[in-house]
This record gives C-alpha cells, sequence and structure tokens, in this order.
C-alpha cells in the first residue's frame, strides 16, 4: 500500500519487541498463518481443479498439493536460479502448513540458491520459532548487512536474547501437559463450556462434509465437545452450527443461553473467503438459526469472541484496517438496543502486529500476539485493569506456557483443586511433541508459598518516553518503488515537527532518524516528518490507556514514520484497489488506500498526480479503454469527494496497451493477469 502513517511499536523499558513481517499474513478458518484464523483465501471451497504444476497448486492455496508437486520439480530442475524460486515455494507451502524444520531447510535452499533475501529474511524468522535463537541471530544480523540497514532487524536480536534467558528460567510452578482429548489432527481454542466440559475446534475427520480443505489437505474445522469427566469427545449438538464451512473459537454466555462463534464465508463477488462474528440464540427451549452480529462489516475479518463475566462486553478480533495494524481486538458492550458500534481496545493491548483470541478470568484478560516481545511466533500474555481505567502493561507467560512456537487461547477453567493444584488451564500451541497440527495442552499451577510484599521505602516515580523514528524504504532496485521493498532505514537530516505543552517544535534528526521525548499520560501527540525530496509525513501517538507498572515503572514506546521519495513521472502502483468484474465504482476494500492517499495530497499541496488505470488482455481493445477510463475516473472522484481540488488530479485509461508483464494473451497465468490489472498514480507537478 502506498505510505502508510506513522507505526507504533511497544517496547517496554529495556525488550524491543520483533518486526512483524513484511509480507502478507494470509489466514486459516480461525487462526492465522502462522496459526491464527484461516481468512483471504482464494477458492478452498470449491471442487479440486487439475494442478497441472506445483506453482499453480501454490497460487490456488493448495499448500498440500503444492509440496508434492514442487519436489518432483525441483529434483527435475537443471537451472540453479530455478531451483531457488522453486525451492522458496516449498519452504512457503511447509510454513503455511505449520511444518516449520521443513520450511527452515527449504529456505535455506533457496537463499543458497541465489532466491534472495526474502528467503535469508523468512529463513531466519523460521529458525526463530524454532527455537534456534543462536542461529536466528546470526542469520538476522547477516539479513541487516545485506540489506544495508542493521536498524531492521536490531528489535529481532534482541528478542532472541530475552527468549534465551527465559528459556534458562522458565516457571517451575507450572506443569504442562498434552490434554488427553487431542486427535492427530489440528485441535486448538478451547474455552469452558460448564461445570466439566470444553468446546474447542478441530478438524478431526469427524468433522461435518465430505469435501477436503486443500490448503491443509485435511477436513474443515468444527466445534467440539469433550467431557472432562467421561473423557467423551463429540461434535457440538446445537442443531446448525457445524456445516461444511469453517466454524470455530466459540464462547458461550454464563446462563448458556447464547453461542457466539466464528464462520467463514465465500463472497458472493469475490472468490476469496471472509470469517465473520455469528451468534446462535435458545428461544423457548430451542436454538434458532445462527446470524452474523450487526456491526460486522463486509471484506474485514472478525473472530475469536469472549465474554465479560456477565456476557454484557464481547471482545473479538478483527484486521479492521482503521486498528492499529494487523489483527487487533475490539470490545462491545451490550445496551438495549443491542450491541453498541466496536471500540478499539488500547496501544497498552494492541500493537501493529497481531493480537488475537482473547480469554478473560475475572477481571484479567489473557490474549495470544506476535507484537510484543515474545519468542518467535503468538506468545500468550495477561493484562489486567489499573486503578485509572488504563490496563497493566502486557505480562509474556514465559516458558513453559510460552514457546518458540505459536501459543495462544489461554484459558483458565478450574481454580483451587486441592491443597497442592491452584488453577488448571488450557491452551493451544504447534510447539513439537504435539499429536496433530495445533494441539490443546493442560497447564497445572502448583501451590506456592507467595513472599510478603515489600513495601517501597519511597514512593514510585512513573515516565513514558517515546522514541520517534524517521525512515525511509530500501528497494531491490534502487529507484524504483515497485520493486520488492526490502526493509527500511533511518533518514538523516528530517525535520519533525510536534507540539509539546501548547509550543509547536522543530527538531532535525541525526544519522540514527531518532528523536526522543518524555511524555505525559493521557495525552495525544501530533507528529509531521518532512524532508526535501520525500513526501511530508504525519503521525499521531496517544498515551490513553497505556499503563502503570509498578515492576517496570520506566516505559519506552516506538512511533515509526516512513517518509516516501518523490519519483517524478515514474508510475507507482497502489496495492488493494480491485474492481468487481466488468464494473468501475470503487469497492469498500479499496477505501482504505484512497483515503490514505487524499490525506498525503492535503499534507503535500504543491504535487499534482495522474491516476492510471490498466486492464488485462482480455476483453477487446476499445472495451478495456473505456472500462480503464471509468476506473481512472472513479478513483478521482473518490479523491475529490475526500478534499483534494480537482485541479490537482488528472484520470488517465491505459487499457491493455501498456502492461507490466509482457505474455501472450492466451497464454498468461492468472498471476500475470492481476499483475497487469493495477491503478496507479504518476506524479506530474
Amino acid at each position: 500500500m502506498f505510505p502508510q502513517g506513522g507505526v507504533f511499536i511497544f517496547t517496554g523499558n529495556k525488550a524491543p519487541l520483533p518486526r512483524v513481517k513484511g509480507k502478507e499474513n494470509n489466514y486459516s478458518a480461525m487462526r492465522t498463518l502462522p496459526f491464527l484464523f484461516l481468512l483471504l483465501l482464494i477458492p478452498l471451497l470449491l471442487p479440486a481443479q487439475k494442478i497441472k504444476d506445483g506453482q499453480l497448486a501454490f497460487e490456488r492455496k493448495q499448500y498440500d498439493v503444492a509440496t508434492q508437486l514442487l519436489e518432483k520439480e525441483y529434483n527435475k530442475e537443471k537451472s540453479r536460479v530455478e531451483r531457488g524460486k522453486i525451492a522458496f515455494l516449498l519452504a512457503e507451502s511447509y510454513q503455511a502448513m505449520h511444518k516449520s524444520p521443513l520450511s527452515i531447510r527449504w529456505y535455506g535452499i533457496a537463499y543458497d540458491n541465489q532466491y534472495g533475501v526474502e528467503a535469508l529474511r523468512e529463513y531466519a524468522y523460521a529458525l526463530k520459532r524454532n527455537q534456534q535463537y543462536e542461529e536466528a541471530m546470526a542469520s538476522f544480523k547477516e539479513l541487516g548487512l545485506e540489506i544495508g540497514s542493521p536498524y531492521e532487524y536490531r528489535k529481532e536480536i534482541t528478542a532472541c536474547e530475552q527468549a534465551k534467558t527465559w528459556l534458562k528460567e522458565p516457571d517451575r510452578s507450572f506443569a504442562v501437559s498434552l490434554a488427553d482429548f487431542n486427535s492427530n489432527q489440528s485441535d486448538y481454542a478451547p474455552a469452558r463450556m460448564g461445570e466439566s466440559q470444553i468446546i474447542f475446534t478441530s478438524d478431526r475427520s469427524s468433522a461435518t462434509g465430505e469435501n477436503t480443505y486443500l490448503w491443509t489437505g485435511k477436513d474443515f474445522s468444527d466445534l467440539f465437545v469433550a467431557d472432562l469427566k467421561t473423557h467423551l469427545v463429540l461434535p457440538l449438538e446445537i442443531p446448525a452450527i457445524n456445516t461444511e464451512r469453517n466454524e470455530g473459537t466459540a464462547a458461550f454466555t454464563p446462563d448458556g443461553k447464547e453461542l457466539f462463534f466464528t464462520r467463514c464465508f465465500t463472497s458472493e463477488k469475490r472468490a476469496d473467503q471472509y470469517c465473520k462474528l455469528m451468534v446462535a440464540r435458545q428461544e423457548n427451549g430451542n436454538w434458532v438459526e445462527p446470524v452474523p452480529l450487526p456491526f460486522v462489516k463486509d471484506f474485514i475479518n472478525y473472530g475469536h469472541p469472549a465474554l465479560s463475566s456477565d456476557g454484557n462486553t464481547l471482545y473479538f478480533s478483527s484486521n479492521d484496517p482503521d486498528g492499529w495494524g494487523g489483527y487487533d481486538l475490539y470490545y462491545t458492550q451490550r445496551g438495549p438496543a443491542g450491541w453498541d458500534d466496536p471500540h478499539l481496545m488500547s496501544r497498552a493491548i494492541n500493537t501493529p502486529g497481531n493480537e488475537q483470541f482473547p480469554c478473560f478470568d475475572g477481571d484479567t484478560l489473557y490474549f495470544a500476539s506476535d507484537g510484543h516481545p515474545g519468542m518467535g511466533g503468538l506468545d500468550i500474555y495477561k493484562v489486567f485493569p489499573m486503578s485509572n481505567g488504563n490496563w497493566s502493561s502486557p505480562y509474556n507467560l514465559k516458558p513453559p506456557i510460552n514457546s518458540g512456537a505459536d501459543d495462544f487461547s489461554f484459558c483458565i477453567v478450574n481454580r483451587t483443586l486441592d491443597e497442592e493444584i491452584q488453577l488448571q488451564a488450557y491452551f493451544s500451541s504447534n510447539r513439537d511433541g504435539g499429536m496433530g497440527g495445533d494441539d490443546i495442552y493442560l497447564a497445572e499451577k502448583r501451590k506456592t508459598v507467595e513472599p510478603l510484599p515489600v513495601e517501597p521505602t519511597e514512593p514510585i516515580v512513573y515516565q513514558l518516553f517515546l522514541d520517534v523514528f524517521v525512515l525511509e524504504k530500501i528497494f531491490q532496485d534502487p529507484g524504483n518503488p515497485n520493486s520488492q521493498m526490502l526493509g527500511r532505514k533511518p533518514l538523516a537530516g528530517a525535520q519533525v515537527q510536534y507540539s509539546n505543552n501548547g509550543k509547536l517544535t522543530t527538531q532535525v534528526v541525526g544519522e540514527d532518524g531518532l528523536l526522543s521525548l518524555e511524555i505525559e499520560e493521557n495525552r495525544s501527540y501530533q507528529f509531521l516528518a518532512t524532508k526535501e525530496g520525500f513526501w511530508n509525513k504525519e503521525a499521531t501517538f496517544s498515551s490513553a490507556g497505556l499503563g502503570r507498572d509498578p515492576n517496570n515503572p520506566i516505559q519506552r514506546y516506538e512511533l515509526e514514520i516512513v517518509l516516501d521519495q518523490l519519483y517524478a513521472d515514474k508510475e507507482i502502483i497502489l496495492e488493494n484497489i480491485y474492481y468487481d468484474f466488468d464494473r468501475w465504482e470503487i469497492r469498500p476494500d479499496a477505501e482504505p488506500t484512497l483515503n490514505q492517499l487524499a490525506r498525503d495530497l492535503q499534507l503535500n499541496p504543491d504535487i499534482r498526480i495522474r491516476m492510471g488505470s490498466h486492464t488485462d488482455c482480455r476483453g477487446t481493445s476499445r472495451y478495456n479503454q473505456e472500462l480503464s477510463q471509468r476506473r481512472a475516473q472513479s478513483a478521482v472522484d473518490y479523491l475529490i469527494n475526500k478534499g483534494v481540488a480537482a485541479d490537482r488530479l488528472q484520470a488517465t485509461g491505459f487499457g491493455e496497451e501498456v502492461p507490466a508483464v509482457s505474455c501472450i494473451c492466451s497464454e498468461c497465468t492468472e498471476a500475470q493477469h492481476q499483475t497487469n490489472r493495477r491503478t496507479t498514480f504518476t506524479i506530474i507537478e
């Protein structure tokens, strides 16, 4: 997507957080990849189509099929460069299927066969997820040197150092074991159901439907119930819940008369799947047909419902573009008229990464995140409300609860069972030693003698610091903003303007691109970063909701402002601008990109641009020309409605005449057609 605003990152007092990988996150029905929830997919509900090669299987996200074909193709291929491409697809396929050791092997082979820094980056992250921290740190250091920016992976190296320390000092009060109701398929997202039952998600063979989920080669997921007394596991018996679609991640109201869960649908206008929050209600002793919750929007994914103890506050995860980035946690409250509009939880909890799988124990919130300092994939954290109405700083549960793999869905089911056990909780993980892809684990905490709290001899002094970094992008092909972005590096000499206690201050950043300042609680800060030859960019930071932690009274946060270079007379592709077949209206999922462009133009009033639209080669030349002109004009009209002066905009439809990829039309792959169908802008003044 064209230039985003500031990117907020929480680093705590010492340990910086890992950066979210700079690639698309693909999602499974209730979990992400790695292990969140399957979303935004190309037609996986359709019957299997004849696949001729591994790349086509990969493009259709049929990863189980892709690995079989790609390994055969790799063994036959003679060209080193082509072997590198095949090896990378194999690594990506195995990673999508949650098979880290195989993905590590093939990422390494891809890099050795000249695939490039993307293979090295994914190799480093895969090593980290596999708890090979020394090897991961070496790879991150090599990666920073190769792209010319040690800044980009400094947090990953620090996170690996921290994870090594945690592994040496695990919480020995917890005993972790596999739950006895796992299968050899994926089982995850446990939640309490009544006094002695657990409801969870699984794609085991007894799930509803006959179709195979081509992403995994397994069945679609359903909701199941495990009885902790009888040890029986059966599909959830409520009618109309389990279907041939993917269902999962459920939560009951305290009275057991409402069930909230996730179901994934194929869009009527698109082949992609989107997951919605559903609710089923019991009326007069019978369960009625489940329906989506009223605030659920199209082309956005929702999942992981959790309820407060009174059942009147619903928490969930969503990748709404208005969030902090990735998947964020939201809450909505029930009033006389029903559920209100969702509220984004504070930056004490949400990051530019992914926050998911909330679960409550009293007033303590447990959730999973890959954006806070962690051990590799998703880690489990807990927060609790503070006296000032904010949340505490997230606390990482560390080993043996967390590992380098994905750990999530921590849910306490029992407390004070006997003289030895303080509590029992279930959680999910895809760590080594399990039975299937994801498994459910039992965590038992033994009672220990807690030391008496030591009263501080002096009052605690709390301080908040904000480090603002001004950065520029590093492209694989320097000077070509449409080439692959390898990372970011500090932009020395940029000016940062901000308001501090009503006084407007301007500061020039040095070689490290850093502006550091102490900030106050419950305040909003606006920043404007500028440098000649770059787009002006604004960013906002709010300290509202940042909790005080007596064990860590000095908190540091980061805000990244990435400036884009001005490229005159060069087409720049706008990502995520799609149109329905044979239509030119701006779709809701294209609005965030155009909204950002409109705001950038308002911050740079001297720039005039040409909006361009390109089609693929299918259809007549005249038809494609007319369609592309309408699409370009629709984008211009949208920007005008957002306050951009009409005389700063020009619409040009190029039809099929200027393809990004040249190929014989009848032989072009779908990926090549998609590349040629693009919306662009060009600075003309």
